[in-house]
C-alpha cells in the first residue's frame, strides 16, 4: 500500500479526488478476502458502502449530463423513498468485487469530469432541492467521507490524521452547519431562529468557525468530532463537543448533513 500523500487546501474538487482515491487504496490493499467485512453501520458490509458510493457517483454524472433521465430515477424513488437507494446499492454489490471497484473508478472519473465542466451558476436537479456544482461537490465530499469512515472502520485502518480524510473535514462540517435548518425540517420540528456559532478545532491547532460572532447560541469542540456527529458516525456523548444556549443542544441531538430520512445515528460507545 503506498504512503498517504498531503492534500492541498482549498479545491474541493481536489480533495473530492484525493479522498476517492485514498480510500481505493484502502479497500484495496484490504484484499478480497476482507470484501464482505462487517462496517459499523448495521447491515452494510465494504462491498455495501463502495456499492453505494458507486450509485449515488453514477446517478450524480446523470443529474448533470442527462437530467431528463434523472427526473426518471427521481420518479421511481418515490415509489420507495426509504429504500430505493439501499436497493440500487445492493443491486451493484451483488455483481462482485471486481465489477463494483471497475464501476466505482469509472464513476468517480466522469463525475470529475463533468463537475469541472458544468456551469458554476447552474442549479443541477436533484432528490431534494436543486443545488448548484459547488453544493453537489461538498455533498460527494460529505458522503465520501463518512462512508470511507465507515469503511475505514470495519476494517481497523484508522484514518483521524490520514491526510485526505482530514482535508474533507472542513468541507463535511460547513455542510453540516448549512443543514441545521434542513435537521428540523426532517425531524418534523420546527427550525429556531435563532443565531449560531460554531467553532471547531482542526488536528493541526487552527480554527474552522462558521455562524454569527456575536450569537448566544454557541457550538464549539474538535472539527472530526463535530463532522462524525453531523454524519451521525458518533454518539453525541462520545464527542468533546460542548455547547452554549438549548438551541445549540438541541440541534446537535439531531443534526445532519446528509440528505433523506433522519438516521438511527450510532449507539454510545461505539465510536470514541
Amino acid at each position: 500500500m503506498t504512503e498517504p500523500q498531503s492534500v492541498p487546501p482549498g479545491d474541493p474538487l481536489t480533495v473530492l479526488a484525493a479522498l476517492g482515491a485514498r480510500l481505493d487504496e484502502l479497500v484495496d490493499a484490504a484484499g478480497p478476502a476482507r470484501w464482505n467485512t462487517d462496517t459499523p453501520a448495521a447491515g452494510w458490509d465494504v462491498a455495501m458502502q463502495i456499492a453505494h458510493l458507486s450509485w449515488t457517483d453514477e446517478v450524480s454524472v446523470l443529474a448533470i449530463t442527462d437530467p431528463e433521465a434523472f427526473a426518471t430515477v427521481v420518479e421511481t424513488a418515490m415509489a420507495d423513498p426509504a429504500g430505493f437507494v439501499d436497493a440500487g446499492a445492493a443491486e451493484i454489490a451483488a455483481t462482485g468485487r471486481d465489477e463494483v471497484l471497475g464501476r466505482w473508478r469509472r464513476a468517480r472519473g466522469e463525475l470529475a469530469d463533468a463537475l469541472w465542466s458544468a456551469d458554476p451558476g447552474e442549479k443541477l436537479p436533484w432528490f431534494g432541492p436543486p443545488m448548484r456544482p459547488g453544493s453537489m461537490i461538498t455533498a460527494r465530499i460529505m458522503e465520501s467521507w463518512a462512508h470511507g469512515i465507515d469503511v475505514a472502520d470495519g476494517l481497523g485502518s484508522p484514518v483521524n490524521d490520514d491526510p485526505a480524510f482530514v482535508a474533507a473535514l472542513p468541507h463535511v462540517a460547513k455542510l453540516g452547519f448549512k443543514t441545521r435548518a434542513f435537521a428540523y425540517m426532517m425531524n418534523g420540528l420546527e427550525a429556531p431562529t435563532s443565531e449560531i456559532h460554531v467553532a471547531l478545532t482542526h488536528p493541526d491547532g487552527t480554527a474552522v468557525e462558521f455562524g454569527t460572532a456575536e450569537a448566544d447560541q454557541r457550538v464549539s469542540g474538535p472539527l472530526l468530532d463535530f463532522c462524525l456527529l453531523v454524519t451521525q458516525r458518533v454518539h453525541l456523548d462520545d464527542t468533546d463537543l460542548e455547547t452554549l444556549g438549548d438551541d445549540a443542544a438541541e440541534w446537535l441531538r439531531i443534526a445532519q448533513a446528509f440528505a433523506g430520512l433522519p438516521g438511527g445515528g450510532r449507539e454510545k460507545g461505539t465510536r470514541s
